[in-house]
């Protein structure tokens, strides 16, 4: 970035000459020569003196660039100054075509030698920048909620603001306590759900980025500090209120979000080492058997069934179950089924009976056993709450 040119800042590589008027910013004596810099022609030269050298502005906007060692400091050039023996600099058009008065010993004009790189860095860039946000939700989750899992192209994060759910992604499940969150890939598979006997409420946001990658926080759980919920109630409020500009306010507000938790930096998940070919392998036979579970509930599923066209063994299937999501197969069959007869009932366009044969009940009393055993509440005291 180009800084201002001060006393101070400028003290390693010479000195603030004085400002006075153009005919006398500059040395007179005869010992002298002056020469007028057309910067365009110059900005790929590197010059170097070991004597003295005053520069002074022209016309235009120049960036001075100066180093003894290491990297480059970048200055605006608006003011003369003396460049001390032995510093190298480069003299660069900031952002259109600009003129330079250069002053040296005679005879000892300055040697000029190509840059080694390009500078690039003349103004401030981002890099990283949200281009959209597709979707905002604050979801509030009933007893039992089950999300089969999906993947798509954006990315995801998901904070829980009460309670606890459990979340299943890059072949591993983590539970994401009050305050917590977490960052799924783009077309990354991912489900969630709470226990039995516990409701949540979180936000979720799913977004595409302009600039940068997030790799570092991919699949693992952080705990929002204050600056991090401020910024999240604050993203609640514009969402809510609706006030002009609300969409730019948010993606500037998750951006601010996100590149907060970059600098900070994510916990881990504790689980076993495994290499990421292996936990790629498990989420994609996860993946596929609960895409498969989700396109076929109203057929009569088994865990062999299911398993067979995960192109595992139903003891594998089963294995990888209970290690990444904490439940059998045959419970993950029932969750979907039930969350599926949940909204069939909210639809409101079938009756008990009906439901629970396009599910693939054995009866309609076996079906409200386990709703009630699911939900703790009838299908029909269910129905009354939601269609009073």
């Amino acid at each position: 970035m180009v800084e201002n040119l001060n006393t101070l800042s400028f003290a390693k590589f010479g000195s603030i000459r004085p400002e006075r008027p153009a005919e006398a910013r500059m040395p007179q004596e005869d010992s002298w020569q002056i020469r007028l810099l057309d910067t365009a022609q110059y900005q790929k030269s590197l010059f170097c003196s070991q004597l003295p050298v005053h520069l002074d502005y022209a016309s235009g906007m120049t960036v001075l660039a100066v180093r003894l060692a290491g990297a480059f400091q970048l200055f605006y050039l608006d003011k003369p100054v003396t460049i001390a023996p032995g510093v190298k600099f480069a003299l660069l058009p900031f952002t259109e075509a600009s003129t330079v008065r250069m002053a040296a010993q005679v005879g000892q004009w300055p040697e000029a030698a190509d840059l080694p790189e390009p500078l690039h860095s003349l103004q401030l860039t981002r890099k990283l920048a949200v281009s959209s946000i597709f979707t905002f939700f604050y979801q509030e989750k009933e007893q039992g909620f089950f999300f089969p899992g999906e993947k798509h192209p954006m990315l995801e994060l998901t904070y829980v603001d009460s309670g606890h759910i459990h979340s299943v992604s890059g072949g591993h499940e983590m539970t994401l306590a009050q305050g917590e969150f977490t960052i799924y890939g783009s077309n990354q598979w991912h489900m969630q759900y709470t226990d039995a006997n516990c409701v949540a409420s979180y936000i979720t946001i799913t977004f595409e980025l302009a600039a940068g990658e997030l790799t570092p926080l991919l699949n693992l759980k952080g705990k929002a500090d204050q600056a991090a919920a401020a910024l999240l109630r604050q993203m609640l409020r514009e969402w809510k209120e609706q006030k002009p500009y609300a969409e730019d306010m948010l993606i500037c507000l998750l951006e601010t979000l996100l590149l907060t938790l970059l600098r900070k930096g994510l916990e881990k998940p504790k689980a076993a080492l495994q290499t990421a070919n292996a936990l790629c392998s498990e989420n994609e036979v996860i993946g596929h058997a609960m895409q498969y579970i989700g396109k076929h509930l109203y057929e009569k599923l088994s865990v062999p069934v299911v398993a067979r066209e995960a192109g595992v063994s139903p003891s594998y299937l089963t294995a990888l179950f209970r290690k990444n999501m904490q439940i059998s197969p045959g419970e993950c069959i029932r969750r979907m089924k039930l969350e599926e007869s949940r909204r069939l009932i909210r639809e409101g366009s079938m009756n008990f009976t009906q439901i629970a044969q396009l599910l693939q009940y054995s009866t309609v009393h076996h079906f409200s056993r386990q709703f009630k055993e699911k939900f703790g509440i009838t299908p029909s005291q269910y129905a009354k709450s939601i269609h009073p």
